[in-house]
């Protein structure tokens, strides 16, 4: 089987969220984080015929890359990746090494939604590196404007920065996010963010989406 450009782009996204990997039989790849706050799924065109693990999913993905159009066969214990008379074994990681997701995220009842295009994402980010800020916060003012705001949780006068994202909120909010934990496919997103501690990041175009924590001092006033 050969793997398409665009699942080589989401499983070197999944490494950022996961080094390691359980790819299961079908067409869907999921990851989630070693501190299982981050979730991620993806379906994919390519459909695996079993189950099989990599503990160092940037070094495969080296591998395949460095083989021009590869072809990939599951073996037993390893899977062979050639082309025009080269070929690579890899060995697959035993079961027992890896994080692997176990069940499904079940979303609970929504209290804010928004769009977070990518534009929107990309300076957010570029942002809090620039101010050296760990922290973004989802802030709604009853009767107000939505933001999405860079700073620093611990220190009420450090520098930061917001980008507005919605009007009429319903209610007073604040919803923390871990800047790092942003490890999102390039795209716009529609998001659905919980006060049961969770958010639904769900990719407009592709059928990518993610479940990412919310911090335990977010708080909103019902």
């Amino acid at each position: 089987m050969k793997i398409s450009q665009n699942t080589l782009d989401i499983l070197k996204n999944f490494s950022e969220i996961n080094t390691n990997i359980l790819i299961k039989p079908g067409k869907v790849l999921s990851t989630i984080s070693t501190m299982r706050n981050i979730f991620a799924k993806a379906d994919i065109s390519e459909e695996f015929s079993s189950e099989f693990g990599i503990y160092d999913l940037n070094e495969f993905l080296g591998v395949v890359t460095s083989i021009q159009k590869p072809e990939i066969e599951l073996k037993d214990k390893f899977l062979t990746i050639s082309s025009n008379g080269t070929k690579a074994k890899y060995f697959y990681a035993s079961k027992e090494t890896l994080v692997a997701p176990t069940k499904e995220v079940n979303m609970p009842e929504t209290d804010v939604t928004f769009s977070l295009t990518e534009s929107n994402l990309i300076q957010l980010l570029k942002m809090a590196a620039v101010i050296k800020t760990p922290d973004l916060a989802l802030v709604g003012t009853n009767g107000g404007d939505i933001v999405l705001k860079i700073c620093d949780k611990k220190n009420a006068t450090s520098n930061n920065f917001e980008i507005k994202v919605g009007e009429g909120a319903t209610t007073d909010y604040t919803f923390y996010f871990k800047v790092e934990n942003l490890k999102l496919f390039a795209g716009d997103y529609d998001v659905s963010v919980s006060s049961k501690s969770i958010s639904h990041f769900k990719h407009k175009k592709l059928p990518i989406q993610y479940w990412i924590a919310l911090e335990s001092d977010s708080s909103i006033s019902k």
